[in-house]
């Protein structure tokens, strides 16, 4: 297998952010190190992006547009991701059939646990294991179906910045792959990957999917809470924010804000305990042992501790591009002190290598 390169492209709500990644023979798998050729990162304005969906695609393109003029990228086809609220995944056991039946199958099994009818739905099977038992060859996997309009708007806004979308992803997929590698592979881990309005949690049990959910919160709304508690702009509220961190004395006259981000933040972690605590309902003697944080919303200072503190597991900022050789046209302003917020791009570029 020769090297190959493949490009991942996130469409989250406050940014773009894309990455182009080599992988040497043999692929992810392979020996050789991937290399990080070429990575870029694109604002967005409020509203064109909403609960990780395009609601603007003239914007959303014109954004992807300007940032391949100077991301440097080699291709115009891209791998992008998807995940929000209206994309179910969860864990499934099957009768057991070849995999292009099973597929094929899909719409007529899985309809009585869809919010929309299966025609509206474009459904997936992430296959995880097989087993034998009274009923005959079973097969068990993560059910993938996201409401085909929600990818449709992410579709149209890339190709209306002159791309190719060689394949759409599921976010929480992307995440594990960025990250489970090395020890994370040998446990069973917590990968929380916190962005401005959504956050993605994956469970995964040695590197195998077990829970994929996501929350309908993250550090935007924070920011949000120290602009309504002292009737400010957004772009000062989020300096505050970053300012006084969490958990920290605040200095005075900054008590409100302190407050507020404790609050919001309150919310966000509780949501994410009640996540892990589902998990292990649902799989006793299978117990958490490690939270890996990636993304913007992980960056507040703080956050790992209260985070630790609240789930009692051990925290670390995830690096996704760690042991990666660096290109020598990368523009490493992108990602020096910010690696975790390509987590999800990376994971995108490992999907079709692998």
């Amino acid at each position: 297998m020769a090297s190959s390169r493949v490009i991942g492209l996130d469409i989250g709500t406050t940014a773009v952010r894309a990455v182009e990644v080599e992988f040497g023979s043999g692929g992810p798998a392979g020996t050789v190190s991937p290399t990080l050729l070429h990575a870029a990162v694109a604002p967005l304005p409020p509203g064109a992006v909403r609960e990780g969906e395009v609601v603007d695609p003239r914007v959303v393109s014109d954004a992807i547009r300007g940032m391949w003029s100077r991301g440097g990228f080699s291709s115009k086809d891209v791998v992008i991701g998807v995940g929000n609220q209206r994309v179910v995944v969860r864990e499934l056991e099957l009768p057991w059939m070849p995999a292009n039946q099973l597929k094929a199958s899909l719409p007529f099994q899985v309809q009585e646990l869809l919010p929309v009818a299966s025609s509206e739905a474009l459904l997936d099977f992430h296959v995880t294991g097989e087993s034998d038992g009274d009923t005959g060859r079973r097969v068990h996997g993560m059910l993938v179906a996201a409401q085909r309009d929600t990818v449709a708007a992410n579709v149209l806004a890339v190709e209306g910045a002159g791309l190719r979308p060689v394949m759409v992803d599921l976010n929480g997929f992307a995440l594990l792959r960025a990250l489970c590698r090395g020890e994370y592979a040998e446990h069973v881990v917590a990968f929380v990957d916190i962005g401005a309005r959504l956050t993605n949690v994956v469970v995964a049990d040695h590197g195998t999917p077990k829970l994929v959910r996501v929350l309908p919160s993250g550090g935007q709304n924070i920011t949000d809470a120290v602009a309504a508690a002292l009737q400010v702009s957004q772009p000062e509220a989020d300096q505050v924010k970053r300012t006084l961190g969490l958990g920290f004395s605040p200095p005075p006259g900054h008590e409100a804000a302190a407050e507020a981000i404790v609050e919001a933040t309150r919310t966000l972690v509780e949501s994410i305990r009640n996540t892990f605590v589902y998990y292990a309902s649902n799989h006793p003697g299978r117990a958490i042992e490690s939270l890996v944080v990636t993304g913007g919303g992980a960056h507040l200072s703080g956050l790992g501790q209260f985070l630790s503190s609240s789930t009692r597991l051990p925290a670390g900022l995830g690096d996704p591009v760690a042991g990666f050789r660096l290109g020598k046209n990368l523009d490493r302003t992108v990602v020096q002190g910010a690696e975790s917020t390509v987590a999800l791009p990376v994971g995108l570029a490992y999907g079709v290598a692998a």
